[in-house]
Protein backbone atom coordinates (compact mmCIF):
# COMPACT_ATOMS: atom_id res chain seq x y z
CA UNK A 1 0.00 0.00 0.00
CA UNK A 2 1.46 3.23 -1.09
CA UNK A 3 2.17 5.92 1.48
CA UNK A 4 -0.07 9.07 1.52
CA UNK A 5 1.84 12.24 0.69
CA UNK A 6 2.34 14.39 3.76
CA UNK A 7 0.24 17.59 3.99
CA UNK A 8 2.04 20.64 2.55
CA UNK A 9 3.01 23.15 5.25
CA UNK A 10 1.59 26.65 4.54
CA UNK A 11 3.96 29.55 5.13
CA UNK A 12 2.98 32.01 7.92
CA UNK A 13 2.78 35.60 6.69
CA UNK A 14 2.93 38.46 9.30
CA UNK A 15 1.64 41.93 8.26
CA UNK A 16 2.88 44.88 10.16
CA UNK A 17 0.75 48.09 10.01
CA UNK A 18 2.38 51.43 10.36
CA UNK A 19 0.26 53.58 12.75
CA UNK A 20 0.58 57.34 12.26
CA UNK A 21 -0.46 59.23 15.36
CA UNK A 22 -2.40 62.51 14.80
CA UNK A 23 -1.20 65.61 16.50
CA UNK A 24 -4.17 65.90 18.88
CA UNK A 25 -6.48 67.37 16.25
CA UNK A 26 -4.05 70.21 15.76
CA UNK A 27 -4.19 71.15 19.41
CA UNK A 28 -7.89 72.18 19.31
CA UNK A 29 -7.20 75.47 17.55
CA UNK A 30 -10.00 74.74 15.08
CA UNK A 31 -12.51 74.87 17.94
CA UNK A 32 -11.54 78.46 18.74
CA UNK A 33 -11.82 79.44 15.09
CA UNK A 34 -15.22 77.75 14.82
CA UNK A 35 -16.47 79.52 17.96
CA UNK A 36 -15.33 82.84 16.53
CA UNK A 37 -17.16 82.06 13.29
CA UNK A 38 -20.40 81.15 15.11
CA UNK A 39 -20.18 84.34 17.21
CA UNK A 40 -19.63 86.46 14.13
CA UNK A 41 -22.62 84.84 12.39
CA UNK A 42 -24.81 85.43 15.44
CA UNK A 43 -23.79 89.09 15.52
CA UNK A 44 -24.44 89.36 11.79
CA UNK A 45 -27.97 87.92 12.02
CA UNK A 46 -28.68 90.09 15.06
CA UNK A 47 -27.61 93.13 13.06
CA UNK A 48 -29.86 92.10 10.16
CA UNK A 49 -32.78 91.70 12.55
CA UNK A 50 -32.18 95.13 14.11
CA UNK A 51 -32.01 96.78 10.71
CA UNK A 52 -35.34 95.25 9.79
CA UNK A 53 -37.09 95.87 13.13
CA UNK A 54 -36.10 99.53 13.73
CA UNK A 55 -36.85 102.82 12.06
CA UNK A 56 -34.29 105.16 10.55
CA UNK A 57 -34.61 107.49 13.54
CA UNK A 58 -34.07 104.64 15.99
CA UNK A 59 -31.00 103.43 14.10
CA UNK A 60 -29.51 106.91 14.28
CA UNK A 61 -30.21 106.93 17.99
CA UNK A 62 -28.43 103.59 18.46
CA UNK A 63 -25.47 104.85 16.45
CA UNK A 64 -25.33 108.00 18.56
CA UNK A 65 -25.33 105.89 21.73
CA UNK A 66 -22.06 104.23 20.67
CA UNK A 67 -20.60 107.49 19.35
CA UNK A 68 -22.11 110.11 21.71
CA UNK A 69 -22.17 113.73 20.62
CA UNK A 70 -24.10 115.13 23.59
CA UNK A 71 -21.79 117.31 25.70
CA UNK A 72 -21.55 116.49 29.38
CA UNK A 73 -21.85 119.55 31.58
CA UNK A 74 -20.51 120.08 35.03
CA UNK A 75 -23.94 121.37 36.02
CA UNK A 76 -26.79 118.86 36.05
CA UNK A 77 -30.33 119.75 35.16
CA UNK A 78 -31.74 116.92 37.27
CA UNK A 79 -33.45 115.27 34.32
CA UNK A 80 -35.87 112.38 34.88
CA UNK A 81 -35.55 110.61 31.53
CA UNK A 82 -33.26 107.75 32.58
CA UNK A 83 -30.43 107.23 30.10
CA UNK A 84 -31.87 110.12 28.08
CA UNK A 85 -31.92 112.33 31.19
CA UNK A 86 -32.26 115.92 30.11
CA UNK A 87 -30.01 118.63 31.46
CA UNK A 88 -30.44 122.34 31.20
CA UNK A 89 -26.86 122.43 29.99
CA UNK A 90 -27.17 120.02 27.05
CA UNK A 91 -28.67 120.24 23.65
CA UNK A 92 -31.91 118.35 23.42
CA UNK A 93 -31.13 114.64 23.25
CA UNK A 94 -29.63 113.90 19.85
CA UNK A 95 -30.98 110.37 19.83
CA UNK A 96 -34.46 111.87 19.74
CA UNK A 97 -33.48 114.44 17.13
CA UNK A 98 -32.04 111.83 14.79
CA UNK A 99 -29.06 113.99 13.91
CA UNK A 100 -25.44 114.08 14.94
CA UNK A 101 -24.90 117.82 14.75
CA UNK A 102 -26.14 120.87 16.58
CA UNK A 103 -29.54 122.32 15.90
CA UNK A 104 -27.98 125.35 14.24
CA UNK A 105 -26.18 123.26 11.63
CA UNK A 106 -28.64 120.52 10.74
CA UNK A 107 -30.21 120.16 7.33
CA UNK A 108 -33.68 120.45 8.84
CA UNK A 109 -32.94 123.69 10.65
CA UNK A 110 -30.23 125.62 8.78
CA UNK A 111 -29.16 128.81 10.44
CA UNK A 112 -29.58 131.97 8.42
CA UNK A 113 -26.55 134.12 7.76
CA UNK A 114 -25.64 136.17 10.80
CA UNK A 115 -28.51 134.86 12.90
CA UNK A 116 -27.81 133.89 16.48
CA UNK A 117 -24.14 134.77 16.35
CA UNK A 118 -24.49 136.64 19.66
CA UNK A 119 -26.96 134.21 21.18
CA UNK A 120 -25.94 132.47 24.37
CA UNK A 121 -26.32 128.74 24.97
CA UNK A 122 -28.39 127.15 27.71
CA UNK A 123 -25.32 126.86 29.90
CA UNK A 124 -24.30 130.49 29.49
CA UNK A 125 -27.82 131.78 30.14
CA UNK A 126 -28.35 129.57 33.19
CA UNK A 127 -24.98 130.52 34.70
CA UNK A 128 -25.69 134.18 34.09
CA UNK A 129 -29.09 134.04 35.81
CA UNK A 130 -27.81 131.96 38.71
CA UNK A 131 -24.95 134.43 39.20
CA UNK A 132 -27.44 137.29 39.25
CA UNK A 133 -29.58 135.45 41.78
CA UNK A 134 -26.56 134.69 43.98
CA UNK A 135 -25.38 138.31 43.89
CA UNK A 136 -28.89 139.48 44.67
CA UNK A 137 -29.07 137.09 47.60
CA UNK A 138 -25.98 138.70 49.15
CA UNK A 139 -27.65 142.10 49.22
CA UNK A 140 -31.30 141.20 49.73
CA UNK A 141 -32.45 137.69 50.50
CA UNK A 142 -36.05 138.89 50.24
CA UNK A 143 -35.58 139.87 46.60
CA UNK A 144 -33.73 136.68 45.61
CA UNK A 145 -36.53 134.51 46.97
CA UNK A 146 -38.82 135.88 44.26
CA UNK A 147 -36.61 134.48 41.45
CA UNK A 148 -36.57 130.91 40.15
CA UNK A 149 -34.64 129.47 37.20
CA UNK A 150 -35.82 126.37 35.37
CA UNK A 151 -35.63 124.63 31.99
CA UNK A 152 -38.35 124.50 29.34
CA UNK A 153 -38.46 123.06 25.81
CA UNK A 154 -37.90 126.59 24.49
CA UNK A 155 -34.96 127.58 26.66
CA UNK A 156 -34.27 128.93 30.14
CA UNK A 157 -37.22 130.30 32.12
CA UNK A 158 -36.82 132.95 34.79
CA UNK A 159 -39.85 132.90 37.08
CA UNK A 160 -40.60 136.07 39.05
CA UNK A 161 -42.99 134.78 41.71
CA UNK A 162 -45.20 136.52 44.21
CA UNK A 163 -45.70 135.82 47.89
CA UNK A 164 -48.51 136.62 50.32
CA UNK A 165 -46.37 139.17 52.15
CA UNK A 166 -44.67 140.63 49.05
CA UNK A 167 -47.02 141.03 46.07
CA UNK A 168 -45.81 141.94 42.58
CA UNK A 169 -49.04 143.70 41.61
CA UNK A 170 -51.91 145.38 43.34
CA UNK A 171 -54.67 142.92 44.21
CA UNK A 172 -56.67 142.05 41.09
CA UNK A 173 -54.90 144.74 39.06
CA UNK A 174 -51.99 145.13 36.68
CA UNK A 175 -50.38 148.03 38.55
CA UNK A 176 -46.81 146.98 39.52
CA UNK A 177 -45.43 147.32 43.03
CA UNK A 178 -42.01 148.75 43.84
CA UNK A 179 -40.79 145.17 44.35
CA UNK A 180 -41.54 144.18 40.76
CA UNK A 181 -39.93 147.35 39.40
CA UNK A 182 -36.73 146.63 41.35
CA UNK A 183 -36.65 143.02 40.23
CA UNK A 184 -37.15 143.83 36.55
CA UNK A 185 -34.39 146.45 36.58
CA UNK A 186 -31.98 143.81 37.92
CA UNK A 187 -33.27 141.17 35.51
CA UNK A 188 -32.78 143.52 32.56
CA UNK A 189 -29.14 143.99 33.56
CA UNK A 190 -28.67 140.25 33.33
CA UNK A 191 -30.61 139.99 30.06
CA UNK A 192 -28.28 142.57 28.54
CA UNK A 193 -25.40 140.09 28.73
CA UNK A 194 -26.68 138.19 25.68
CA UNK A 195 -28.83 138.82 22.60
CA UNK A 196 -31.31 135.94 22.78
CA UNK A 197 -34.93 136.65 22.01
CA UNK A 198 -37.34 136.49 24.93
CA UNK A 199 -41.01 135.92 25.61
CA UNK A 200 -43.03 137.19 28.57
CA UNK A 201 -46.01 135.31 29.99
CA UNK A 202 -48.29 136.39 32.82
CA UNK A 203 -49.91 133.94 35.26
CA UNK A 204 -52.61 134.27 37.93
CA UNK A 205 -54.03 132.04 40.64
CA UNK A 206 -57.43 130.36 40.36
CA UNK A 207 -59.39 133.02 42.24
CA UNK A 208 -62.11 134.45 40.03
CA UNK A 209 -63.55 137.96 39.83
CA UNK A 210 -66.88 138.48 41.51
CA UNK A 211 -69.98 139.48 39.60
CA UNK A 212 -69.18 137.59 36.40
CA UNK A 213 -67.92 140.66 34.54
CA UNK A 214 -66.12 140.58 31.21
CA UNK A 215 -62.74 141.23 32.82
CA UNK A 216 -61.29 137.94 34.08
CA UNK A 217 -57.98 136.24 34.83
CA UNK A 218 -57.18 135.96 31.12
CA UNK A 219 -57.31 139.71 30.77
CA UNK A 220 -55.46 140.22 34.03
CA UNK A 221 -52.59 137.86 33.16
CA UNK A 222 -52.16 139.44 29.72
CA UNK A 223 -52.21 142.96 31.19
CA UNK A 224 -49.62 142.00 33.81
CA UNK A 225 -47.35 140.51 31.12
CA UNK A 226 -47.67 143.73 29.13
CA UNK A 227 -46.82 145.75 32.25
CA UNK A 228 -43.65 143.68 32.67
CA UNK A 229 -42.82 144.31 29.02
CA UNK A 230 -43.16 148.07 29.49
CA UNK A 231 -40.96 148.04 32.60
CA UNK A 232 -38.24 146.05 30.80
CA UNK A 233 -38.31 148.42 27.84
CA UNK A 234 -38.04 151.39 30.20
CA UNK A 235 -35.05 149.67 31.81
CA UNK A 236 -33.30 149.46 28.43
CA UNK A 237 -34.35 146.17 26.86
CA UNK A 238 -34.35 146.20 23.04
CA UNK A 239 -37.88 145.88 21.72
CA UNK A 240 -36.71 143.73 18.79
CA UNK A 241 -35.87 140.92 21.20
CA UNK A 242 -39.48 140.50 22.30
CA UNK A 243 -41.14 137.63 20.44
CA UNK A 244 -44.23 137.07 22.56
CA UNK A 245 -46.18 138.79 25.33
CA UNK A 246 -49.17 136.78 26.52
CA UNK A 247 -51.28 135.68 29.47
CA UNK A 248 -52.26 132.18 30.53
CA UNK A 249 -54.54 132.95 33.48
CA UNK A 250 -54.47 130.00 35.92
CA UNK A 251 -53.92 127.26 33.32
CA UNK A 252 -50.23 126.68 34.17
CA UNK A 253 -49.87 126.82 37.97
CA UNK A 254 -46.43 126.68 39.54
CA UNK A 255 -47.96 124.85 42.53
CA UNK A 256 -50.51 122.44 40.98
CA UNK A 257 -51.56 121.10 44.37
CA UNK A 258 -52.71 124.54 45.51
CA UNK A 259 -54.25 126.56 42.66
CA UNK A 260 -54.73 129.59 44.93
CA UNK A 261 -51.10 129.70 46.13
CA UNK A 262 -49.36 133.06 45.85
CA UNK A 263 -46.50 131.47 43.87
CA UNK A 264 -48.91 130.86 40.99
CA UNK A 265 -49.17 134.62 40.53
CA UNK A 266 -46.01 135.27 38.58
CA UNK A 267 -44.29 136.60 35.47
CA UNK A 268 -42.37 134.08 33.35
CA UNK A 269 -39.53 135.37 31.19
CA UNK A 270 -38.27 132.71 28.76
CA UNK A 271 -34.85 133.21 27.16
CA UNK A 272 -35.12 131.42 23.82
CA UNK A 273 -31.98 129.48 22.91
CA UNK A 274 -30.74 127.78 19.75
CA UNK A 275 -30.56 124.55 21.75
CA UNK A 276 -34.32 124.39 22.16
CA UNK A 277 -36.60 122.25 20.05
CA UNK A 278 -38.06 125.32 18.34
CA UNK A 279 -35.95 126.77 15.50
CA UNK A 280 -35.28 130.46 15.69
CA UNK A 281 -36.57 132.69 12.95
Amino acid sequence: MAEQPSQQVQPIIIKRKKVVKADGHHGGAWKVAYADFVTAMMAFFLLMWLLNATTEEQRKGIADYFNPTIPVSRISGGGSDGLNGSSIMTEQTYAKMGTGATRRNTVDYPESDGAGKNDASNEEVAENLETMRAELSKHSRQLSEHLMVKMSPEGIVLEIVESDSSPLFALGQSEPTDLLEQLLVMVNTSLGSFENDIKIVGHTDSRQYRGGGTYDNWNLSADRANTARTLLLDAGLKGTRLKEVSGRADTDPLVPGDPTAAQNRRISITILTHESGVPKS
